[in-house]
């Protein structure tokens, strides 16, 4: 049996209370919950800097995308017009060719090219115009080809390099609708007003509304016209694109240039 002396011994070798602090140290350090842990706002830090990153390469990458569509598109287009242009020119000489056993492409094309050429210079001689003109007469006798004929004539016969065809005479830009406000219109021809107060010269101007086949006549007085240096194929540059070739600078002609033959200046009879 142990005397109390033997068991003072016995703890003062293996202290109690030294055991159990070590135990309780031991499992404190191995416990997760006082594992060191990663701030929250470093983590949040790390995350929207990442999403930034992300946002700006695909930003980069939609711009650049973008950008090569910009740049490819009309070249695109233009190939495309292009080849299905030689494509329908080259269609109405090359089923001859075939029929003589011959296949190369772009002869029927080149075929077209001459033929038009040669009908150009025919159509420019007293015989050519006077057949013309009697294949006018008889289309014009016709009730839905007169109207398609007209509208196309109207059209070929702005931009003919023939000073003699009734074609837009020049570029004219008027106040319209309002004051403050101009738009782009062409000259077509000039009149004379005759009123109790004199005669009044007035220029014809169309101003298109829908690219060019369809627009507004509007007769304004020739000193209220401005004429921009601008050729008459420019000017219809200008409608088809929408305005996007408009030039930066515009300079308006002087008055002794609108006095120019080319729209056919009236002597002003004085009443």
């Amino acid at each position: 049996m142990a005397t109390p002396r033997a068991d003072r011994e016995l703890e003062l070798l293996i202290p109690m209370g030294g055991v159990e602090n070590i135990n309780a140290s031991h499992s404190k350090s191995s416990s997760p919950s006082h594992s060191p842990k990663i701030p929250s706002s470093s983590r949040s830090h790390h995350s929207s800097g990442k999403e930034a990153f992300s946002k700006v390469i695909r930003s980069w990458t939609w711009k650049k995308f973008i950008s090569g569509c910009v740049i490819l598109f009309p070249i695109a287009i233009t190939f495309y017009i292009t080849w299905w242009f030689i494509h329908f020119v080259d269609a109405f000489f090359s089923p001859i060719y075939n029929h003589l056993g011959i296949n190369v492409f772009g002869l029927g094309f080149v075929t077209s090219m001459t033929f038009i050429f040669f009908v150009g210079v025919f159509m420019s001689s007293w015989l050519g115009a006077s057949l013309l003109s009697l294949g006018e007469w008889f289309i014009k006798k016709m009730p839905l080809m007169s109207y398609i004929y007209s509208a196309s004539k109207q059209i070929s016969s702005a931009i003919s390099p023939d000073k003699t065809s009734h074609a837009f005479k020049e570029v004219a830009i008027i106040r319209h609708p309002r004051l403050g406000e101009y738009a782009f219109g062409f000259i077509t021809s000039t009149v004379i007003l005759h009123k109790d107060s004199g005669a009044e010269e007035l220029c014809c101007v169309y101003v298109p509304t829908n690219h060019l086949y369809l627009g507004d006549i509007f007769l304004v007085n020739s000193k209220d016209v401005m004429r921009p240096d601008l050729s008459v194929r420019e000017g219809i540059e200008i409608v088809i694109s929408g305005g996007m070739a408009v030039p930066k600078v515009l300079n308006i002609q002087e008055e002794q240039s609108i006095l120019s033959p080319r729209v056919g200046k009236f002597a002003v009879p004085q009443v």
